[in-house]
């Protein structure tokens, strides 16, 4: 045990004296937490919706007061007014305008007579975020307007309550779990991976084999170091991130050990896969050069960002393998649900169980490389 923890004290006094290693670790997840939560998760607001309004009566009116009330509450959109058809349409396809609505002639006497009044919505549906928002807006409008003007004593049709377990959750927080767990992943790649190939090129480890200190021992006390680094970066990470994100959760006592656990599992898992990744490979540009490969087949179809039940089925399966698809899982359900342990015991048993077999299979092949 002495000589494990004298390979973890050097790693980790290494790892301390480069505080530009340590810091890349961490502000990058969290400069994508701020920068994404804040540019994916808003709102649409104050968007340009052209208004031609051919039709010049009384329901048109209405339509151009509903306008007006959404510039002034929700803001989702800004009237612009235009009296050609062509000249709205070309503005949109330009970019000048996102939208525009043509009310056409006789709108409102269609609308008297019940005879099929329609309004037109142009969309650049090139841009699907942008397009989906004004047809929802849209579409709520229209059905505002179509409501009778006194409602009937006995209304017939279904109505749906939404029932809506927690609050308000912004994409910011939604992306800390995913923050969290590529803070991790990247401390593992930085100080574990890269920096044990650096080592493995400069004869360090041969030169552990002067001591006393066996093959065996040399893999628990590097994978030790490793997981100590990026428990270290999950703590910090999960700190700030949460502050940042106005997450209060993580001041429950419950949760705060749940989140330890997780930390633990979660750097442990994939501390011992970049070993096993990193384990027979020679070339430090290597590691380098995987970074990026690695963070996009791993982080990206663990739901971080985006639902698993929206990806293909070779996706799907890609994500079931995936360790940060069970370390994102089990930091959301912690932070944003405050569910308890019994939520996360399949996450927890998934990422020890991952962290045997990689460790498992790592070790013989590290004996056989020295």
């Amino acid at each position: 045990m002495n000589r494990m923890l004298a390979i973890v004290e050097r790693e980790m006094r290494k790892f301390f004296r480069s505080p530009t290693l340590m810091m890349a670790s961490m502000i990058f997840p969290l400069v994508q937490l701020i920068v994404l939560g804040n540019a994916f998760g808003g709102k649409i607001r104050d968007a340009k919706l052209g208004l031609v309004d051919q039709d010049g009566g009384t329901q048109s009116l209405r339509i151009k007061e509903a306008f007006d009330s959404v510039r002034a509450n929700i803001r989702t959109f800004e009237p612009v007014y235009y009296n050609d058809d062509k000249k709205a349409m070309e503005d949109v396809r330009n970019g000048k305008i996102q939208g525009a609505v043509i009310i056409p002639p006789q709108y409102s006497r269609r609308v008297y007579e019940e005879n099929h009044p329609r309004i037109a919505l142009i969309v650049d549906n090139s841009d699907n975020f942008m397009s989906s928002t004004l047809e929802q807006e849209l579409t709520e409008l229209t059905n505002a307007l179509n409501q009778p003007t006194i409602e009937p004593r006995l209304l017939q049709k279904t109505a749906l309550d939404i029932v809506e377990l927690y609050p308000y959750i912004e994409y910011m927080k939604y992306l800390l779990p995913g923050s969290i767990t590529l803070a991790m992943f990247v401390s593992v790649m930085i100080g574990g991976g890269m920096l044990y190939i650096d080592d493995k090129a400069r004869g360090v480890h041969e030169g552990y084999l002067v001591t006393p200190i066996t093959k065996t021992e040399l893999v628990f006390g590097l994978n030790a170091a490793g997981a100590i680094k990026a428990v270290l970066t999950g703590v910090v990470i999960t700190v700030i991130g949460s502050l940042l994100a106005g997450v209060s959760t993580l001041f429950n006592p419950f949760t705060a050990f749940g989140l330890l656990l997780m930390i633990l599992l979660t750097s442990l898992a994939f501390n011992t896969m970049m070993f096993l990744l990193m384990v027979r490979i020679e070339d430090p540009l290597v590691p380098r050069a995987m970074f990026g490969i690695l963070n996009t087949l791993l982080f990206f179809p663990s739901g971080a960002i985006y639902p698993v039940q929206a990806f293909p089925f070779w996706l799907r399966a890609i994500a079931k393998a995936d360790p940060f698809t069970y370390a994102v899982h089990g930091f959301k359900s912690l932070l944003l649900k405050e569910t308890g342990l019994t939520a996360i015991w399949p996450d927890m048993l998934y990422l020890s169980i991952f962290a045997v077999i990689t460790l498992s299979i790592a070790t013989p092949l590290f004996k056989r490389t020295l």
